[in-house]
């Protein structure tokens, strides 16, 4: 059964109560009732509690969700209607339904992407997304819920986007609930690491440890005015001691050879820990013990989550530390180990790969296979296959990664084949990439026109290029991302059954996520259980996303009572 909740008037809410038709085409619903804002917590309390508990269809996760759960009510499913209506909109699944080939609405004017550029090599491209039309009259909440019903129905397949639309909405659900309940973070801890770091916290200024690298900076450069935070006067600075450097960039000056490399690499890495997590990020973000950072799920085209604030996505190692468990608790700290080339095992049904991967390190599965010599070559061809790197070492190495995995390393191929081109491609179960934008269209209209010239040639060849990398990254990413939503999806429903009857920050819940890494504060006596729970969900999401094929997903799994001490 679905519950439709829908803002009726200040202070009333629609409530509408649909059944699925045998066939499932269609919805048929009860007539609507109106609770006012103050029961609506009790009503779904109550529908909860039920032997046939609902699916909740709303608008937006973000505006629903917390206003219950400070009332101390959980829900265990919805649908997430306007995370579900990006996917639907853009999916090639669902190319030609009504829903995907309407003009613009409101309901496009709700997807509201944090990250909507492409990685940096292709960060020139705007993405081909039509300016929403504001005039046109928003669907009600049961008519954007038909359409979409509609949309899955008619669509290539069916199961796939089914599965996919749920764990996007239960990933909605954990999103609200990951700032409800909070990082358990000392303030007390941050600040010892930090001034064991910097030095004591100024009243102004730099820390103590940072002026007196700027004062060996500005002594080894000869330039005593030299502010190290400006790109331009440190690039002048190095230039001036016969030190020719293109950008001040950390990669680029590790190659460099001089006294001054080592202090000036410090120095800048213990700047952006001040600038991204140092007293200041400390006052603004830790509370009561907390750390609650909004997460954005679906936040990033291939589905990846991102935040608004407080950087949860890069807590760096230095900090991690002052991530404690409360008195009697413990945190079960997980990683998927090599995710993504074990997606894009599963993605290409490559046995090979499989069989190098099962019960082992992938990498060294793929040194064991004769494919390369040794471990590091192993991670360097792999990435360079899924982000489509053609020079150096890696490669050198990638024909004989293809010849070792011929079907893994076709998938990318084809993916950034059909970007080059200028076409979508799609996940495992049903998110497709943006088109590229004007600009890309541009170029390749002017390369094969009568007046063309090599050089708007080479600008097309190597704008093709550029999108081909993003889409060969995209169906691997988009996976992984799929995969990890799964994962936690059926780990949050294990967690509940551990302590069905406790509320959600007194039994075990989760309270971090990063891409392949999760965080579950618990009981202590109920740690080796989340440990088994967080391996055996794993392995559900592989399930769930490749069937029967032999891919493998393993999890280490940490039992710490601090984040520092997981890695």
């Amino acid at each position: 059964m679905h519950i439709l909740l829908e803002r009726a008037a200040p202070g009333r809410v629609l409530v509408t109560r649909l059944t699925r038709a045998a066939a499932e085409e269609s919805v048929a619903g009860e007539q609507p009732e109106l609770v006012g804002d103050a029961a609506v917590p009790a009503f779904v309390a109550a529908e909860e509690r039920g032997a046939d508990r609902p699916r909740w269809v709303w608008d937006d996760t973000r505006a629903w969700y917390p206003p219950l759960l400070a009332a101390g009510v959980r829900v265990e499913r919805c649908v997430d209607l306007r995370l579900c209506h990006t996917i639907l909109r853009n999916s090639t699944l669902t190319a030609g339904t009504p829903l995907a080939t309407a003009d613009p609405g409101p309901w496009d004017a709700m997807a509201d992407p944090v990250e909507t550029t492409v990685p940096a090599h292709t960060a020139l491209f705007d993405f081909e997304e039509p300016e929403p039309s504001r005039a046109v009259p928003a669907r009600s909440v049961r008519a954007e819920f038909e359409a979409q019903e509609d949309a899955v129905a008619r669509s290539a397949d069916p199961r796939r986007l089914r599965l996919l639309l749920a764990a996007e909405s239960a990933g909605a659900l954990i999103g609200v609930e990951l700032q409800h309940a909070g990082l358990p973070y000392s303030a007390a801890r941050h600040d010892e690491l930090l001034s064991g770091l910097l030095g004591p916290r100024p009243s102004y200024g730099r820390p103590v440890v940072l002026e007196e690298l700027v004062r060996e900076l500005r002594a080894q450069l000869d330039a005593p005015d030299l502010n190290p935070d400006s790109p331009p006067d440190l690039l002048k600075a190095l230039h001036r001691a016969g030190i020719m450097a293109t950008s001040t960039r950390s990669w680029e000056l590790k190659r460099l050879e001089h006294p001054v490399i080592e202090p000036l690499l410090r120095y800048k890495k213990l700047s952006r820990l001040l600038t991204a997590n140092g007293w200041t990020w400390l006052d603004a973000w830790v509370r009561d013990g907390r750390f609650r950072p909004d997460y954005v799920p679906g936040g990033v085209v291939t589905g990846r989550w991102a935040t608004r604030g407080g950087g949860a996505l890069q807590l760096p190692k230095q900090v991690r530390a002052a991530v404690v468990a409360d008195p009697g608790w413990k945190l079960v700290v997980a990683d998927a180990a090599q995710l993504e080339p074990r997606v894009l095992t599963g993605l290409s049904a490559d046995q090979a790969m499989a069989a190098a991967g099962r019960g082992k390190d992938l990498y060294e599965g793929i040194v064991a296979s004769g494919a390369v010599e040794e471990r590091a070559h192993a991670k360097v061809a792999m990435l360079g296959a899924m982000y489509g790197a053609t020079s150096g070492e890696s490669g050198r190495l990638m024909p004989r990664l293809q010849r070792a995995f011929p079907r893994a390393v076709r998938l990318v191929e084809d993916a950034a084949r059909a970007g080059e081109r200028g076409e979508k491609v799609t996940s495992r179960l049903g998110r497709s990439s943006p088109l590229p934008g004007r600009q890309w269209a541009v170029a390749q209209s002017a390369a094969f026109g009568a007046e063309s010239t090599s050089a708007d040639e080479r600008r097309a060849r190597t704008l093709a290029r550029d999108w081909g990398r993003f889409t060969r990254n995209f169906v691997v990413q988009a996976s992984a991302a799929e995969w990890a939503l799964c994962w936690m999806a059926e780990l949050r429903n294990r967690l509940t059954a551990l302590a069905p009857e406790a509320p959600l920050t007194e039994s075990p819940h989760l309270v971090y996520f990063l891409h392949d890494e999760v965080i579950v504060h618990t009981p202590a006596e109920l740690a080796d259980d989340v440990a088994d729970a967080v391996r055996a969900s794993a392995a559900q999401a592989g399930r769930l996303l490749f069937g029967g094929f032999p891919v493998e997903f393993p999890v280490t799994a940490a039992i710490v009572d601090d984040y520092g001490q997981a890695k």
